[in-house]
């Protein structure tokens, strides 16, 4: 069954979540991926926040406040598909991406294919 939504078509909604949760695993990955100790990618790529040991660094982004650190701004695509955190890799956990209907929606009521609807995120 084909996907209902287009990654390659998004400005990285997902990316801008206030909350990216990482694992040991996913840090190790990180490691190994910019060859580096575990230690120097959890010191580099993460912080403590919202009760949990591993969250992503995030950098500004305009349309949505703060992204992913790896998320590169101009080209809005991620910088480290094959070693992005399994959150990543399982997000939206089902066949649609509510955001991605909505942003069709908006595209199409806008009549402009590259309209970005911007967030609240802080």
């Amino acid at each position: 069954m084909a996907k209902g939504y287009d990654c390659m078509k998004c400005p990285g909604y997902c990316c801008s979540y206030p909350l990216i949760g990482l694992t040991k695993r996913d840090v190790e990955r990180l490691a190994k991926h910019h060859d580096m100790s575990f230690k120097e990618a959890r010191d580099k790529f993460t912080e403590e926040a919202h009760g949990r040991k591993y969250v992503m660094r995030r950098q500004k982004d305009e349309h949505f406040g703060k992204i992913c650190r790896f998320f590169d701004t101009t080209a809005r695509r991620c910088t480290i598909y094959e070693a992005r955190p399994k959150v990543c890799r399982d997000y939206p956990n089902e066949d649609r991406c509510g955001y991605y209907d909505f942003l069709q929606f908006e595209r199409e009521a806008q009549e402009d294919p590259e309209f970005i609807a911007v967030t609240n995120h802080k």
